[in-house]
């Protein structure tokens, strides 16, 4: 078993991909793919549910967009106090995720498995904001390499793109690999019922 508590803010050499152990299942049983895209986030308090003899319903009352992402910010907030960034946030850093990975004809399950491994770390609270743009490449790498058959020059364009997209050193996402690698306790080969929901999401909306 791994610790994080020590490496996290620190680099380190370029991953070796390797299966995680079984010990890991437990802990990733616990990951909900839905909970960080749940359709009632930004319905926050504006929302009432009107229950009658045969059916119910719910009301979104109009809102204005600006008040509307702050309520949902805060009424994440609540919920996961532990967590860094605000959820408007995580949301902007999966959509340049995405079309990052689009530009470079990445594969709809690749873009999948790295926002496994960007939610799991969203959950645990390591993300910040000095570090959230740096954890969101480091996730897209480690997908691209785990899930596609990518030649060297390949993984060298993924990274310059990366490196343009978030404005950080290359050196620097280098080192950061390792560090989310073993903040993920090396366990990179996900279940497909971590992976589907995202992937069914990703091909609704394109």
């Amino acid at each position: 078993h791994y610790s994080t508590r020590n490496i996290w803010c620190r680099g380190g050499p370029p991953c070796l991909l390797v299966q995680p152990k079984r010990s890991d299942a437990g802990e990733a049983a616990e990951y909900d793919p839905n909970i960080l895209d749940d359709p009632q986030w930004p319905c926050g308090k504006h929302k009432r549910v009107l229950i009658f003899a045969s059916y119910m319903t719910t009301v979104i009352e109009y809102v204005k967009p600006s008040d509307l992402k702050k309520d949902m910010n805060e009424t994440f907030r609540e919920k996961f106090p532990h967590i860094k960034l605000t959820l408007s946030k995580i949301r902007s850093l999966k959509r340049e995720m995405r079309n990052l990975s689009e530009e470079c004809n990445l594969e709809p399950v690749t873009v999948s498995m790295a926002y496994v491994y960007f939610e799991k770390l969203v959950l645990q609270g390591k993300l910040n904001k000095q570090n959230r743009k740096l954890c969101a490449g480091a996730c897209v790498l480690l997908a691209a390499k785990i899930s596609s058959d990518l030649r060297k020059h390949e993984v060298k364009h993924l990274i310059d793109k990366l490196e343009e997209r978030f404005r950080f050193n290359r050196r620097d996402l280098i080192g950061f690999e390792f560090t989310v690698l073993v903040a993920l306790e090396l366990a990179l080969y996900l279940p497909e019922n971590q992976v589907l929901p995202h992937y069914r999401r990703l091909t609704q909306q394109s």
